[in-house]
């Protein structure tokens, strides 16, 4: 796997100990720096990591997310993890927040009063919330009278759903799209 001759099974264990230790998703750039090798070799490293712990089926596995890797328990483990650490079971959001987020995150860029326009209340608390949980950010000011702030989601929005990245957002359901509001069943 790599030109330094370093066998592979040596570099998935030297990925496994940083994705142990390192506090937020780990790049294959940064994983290929304190290895010493290229970015290449590293992300194939870490997708052959990936795999090997898919196949093993245990209780944790490699998540690509936010544009690195994260070494997590399994979802189907998260009730018994929270027994243990309740601390590090996440707070639930609010629906409000869960709305709100979903329109920054559909429509980022976006202002307090885009949101204001599509939820048809007002939110400045949701997005202070949203902005102390880090799950949103200011990314700017809108050239407009008033100078109002620009908000978009952030890597730790992408961590706290799993995503890779923007893309990985499911499709919106427009009600015009099915015919009408979906059905409440």
């Amino acid at each position: 796997m790599t030109e330094n001759a370093v066998p592979v099974d040596r570099v998935k264990a030297a990925l496994e100990a940083l994705l142990l230790v390192a506090a937020e998703p780990l790049s294959p750039r940064r994983a290929a720096t304190v290895i010493g090798l290229t970015e290449a070799q590293a992300r194939t490293g870490l997708r052959f990591l990936a795999d090997d712990y898919r196949a093993r089926g245990g209780g944790l596995w490699v998540l690509e997310v936010a544009g690195g890797y994260r070494l997590v328990t399994r979802p189907e483990y998260d009730e018994l993890v929270a027994r243990l650490e309740p601390s590090r079971a996440p707070s639930p959001l609010s629906q409000a927040a869960v709305e709100t987020l979903a329109i920054v995150a559909y429509n980022q860029p976006v202002t307090r009063l885009d949101v204001e326009a599509i939820r048809g209340v007002r939110c400045e608390g949701v997005l202070a919330t949203l902005l102390e949980r880090a799950l949103i950010e200011e990314i700017g000011r809108k050239d407009t009278p008033g100078r109002p702030i620009i908000y978009g989601t952030t890597r730790r929005f992408l961590e706290f759903f799993g995503l890779r990245d923007l893309t990985d957002l499911p499709p919106l359901l427009r009600p015009e799209a099915t015919g009408g509001p979906p059905d409440p069943a």
